[in-house]
């Protein structure tokens, strides 16, 4: 199974925000949408960072609440690790377990595509098994 198999199964809608949006805004988005992640991106289309509901958490422990008018550019991660359409489900979980990383936009030709969390990894990979378990049990039921 492929990242486009599980992007054709969710749609490819990815809740984004600018740099420039305060948390509080952050926040209020990450609820909106009841998600744990947004990339954050200038225009929709590029991605400038990632920034999750723990970035804001950790965050928080030193600023305290003034940390809600801070821009989400002082929160977000800017090291972004992507993946493409065409990357097969086990380099992905591979890759998300190595970096332990729970939400990974997917990236086409330099433009946003598409995100996939940890769950919907572990609900592509459980679907995997058992299409290999159901294989495996109608060709045990027709050889005999």
């Amino acid at each position: 199974m492929l990242v486009s198999d599980l992007l054709r199964r969710k749609g490819d809608f990815v809740a984004t925000t600018p740099p420039d949006a305060t948390v509080a805004t952050l926040l209020d988005r990450l609820a909106e949408h009841r998600i744990g992640a947004l990339v954050v991106s200038p225009d929709g289309n590029t991605v400038a960072g990632i920034v999750s509901e723990r970035d804001v958490v950790r965050a928080l422990r030193g600023a305290g609440a003034a940390l809600l008018d801070a821009p989400v550019s002082e929160v977000m991660t800017a090291d972004v690790v992507t993946t493409s359409p065409g990357e097969g489900l086990e380099g992905v979980m591979r890759l998300m377990t190595d970096r332990r990383i729970r939400h990974l936009p997917v990236v086409q030709g330099g433009r946003l595509v598409g995100i996939i969390s940890i769950g919907d990894v572990v609900a592509g990979r459980i679907d995997e098994l058992q299409s290999d378990r159901d294989h495996l049990v109608h060709y045990i039921n027709s050889a005999g």
